[in-house]
């Protein structure tokens, strides 16, 4: 029997799919001006998913108007929640497949294990247990960590933005609605429903109603269900539909137009040469007894020479 590793072995994905994840928030919270984008991620990890591996960046944006109290405050990218939990490199979707697995299918961990090698996604038989503990803590609610995280966004911020988000992974029987506070980044709740009525999502949400923070504004892709509990339960909260959904809608007919491009151009282009690489000095000559420097991209023809 050969013997494991004791160390968690590195795993690498050169072919994982790249995205790119910007804050959803236009303007600062506090000054109404427009918010700029940061120059750097303030996250970025491979996520293994059902789909297979993603590399994901979230890009922040800063207040940039000096006149504002919270100018130079990044407001990171909460859509990265959506993918995956904080520090966690698996997928909500592998969680969920975990979690119904389990309760449903009453699946031991190994059988899970070896449905998810199966699949693509590396994880050991122990990991599937991690993962299960943080799927139930996830289906927990608030509890006194997250709650402490929720009064510093308020007493930072002067209030909460809530934003849901729902995911069906493939093979599972139900949808996973995942409740998130963007300001602060904090996972906070999430149920196990198929389909469920506003009026559900309403009763769902109604402990958070009662938080005495107040709610700046709310945050949900397009489903009508989330959009009518999300207004039912903060009316006087402005809603916002989340830009990463409604920028993939409009950008689908046009990468499919543009995968056809590439391998296009990558099929007639691909027999050229290569581009002749820089040297990294230059290199003299001797023409009729006179030294020349000859060009760093091409140092068979000198730079005081014209070729016809």
């Amino acid at each position: 029997m050969r013997k494991q590793p004791r160390h968690r072995p590195r795993r690498r994905f050169p072919n994982a799919k790249r995205v790119i994840v910007e804050c959803e928030l236009e303007e600062c919270i506090h000054c109404g001006q427009p918010l700029v984008s940061g120059k750097t991620w303030h996250v970025r990890k491979t996520v293994q998913t059902m789909d297979g591996p993603l590399f994901v960046a979230g890009k922040s944006k800063k207040c940039a108007n000096p006149d504002c109290r919270h100018c130079g405050k990044h407001y990171h990218a909460s859509g990265v929640l959506r993918i995956s939990l904080p520090y966690s490199t698996y997928g909500l979707d592998v969680l969920a497949f975990i979690g119904w697995q389990h309760e449903h299918e009453h699946k031991q961990f190994v059988e899970i294990q070896q449905k998810l090698n199966s699949r693509g996604v590396m994880v050991n038989e122990r990991n599937v247990g991690k993962l299960y503990r943080q799927f139930l803590a996830l289906l927990g609610g608030l509890n006194e960590r997250t709650e402490k995280r929720l009064k510093e966004a308020a007493a930072e911020h002067g209030g909460l933005i809530w934003g849901i988000d729902a995911l069906q992974p493939e093979g599972h029987g139900t949808l996973l609605y995942v409740l998130y506070e963007v300001l602060s980044g904090t996972p906070v709740d999430a149920i196990q429903a198929n389909y469920p009525t506003a009026d559900e999502l309403v009763e769902w949400l109604q402990p958070y109603r009662e938080l005495p923070f107040k709610v700046l504004a709310t945050l949900s892709d397009g489903e009508d269900r989330i959009i009518a509990a999300l207004r039912t339960s903060w009316p006087t909260a402005p809603h916002q539909r989340c830009q990463e959904h409604v920028l993939n809608n409009l950008a689908e007919p046009v990468l499919k137009v543009d995968t056809q491009l590439r391998q296009r151009m990558q099929d007639e282009l691909g027999g050229l040469p290569a581009v002749p690489a820089q040297c990294e000095s230059s290199v003299t000559l001797v023409s009729d007894g006179q030294p020349v420097l000859a060009s760093p991209f091409c140092p068979s023809l000198p730079v005081n020479e014209t070729r016809s």
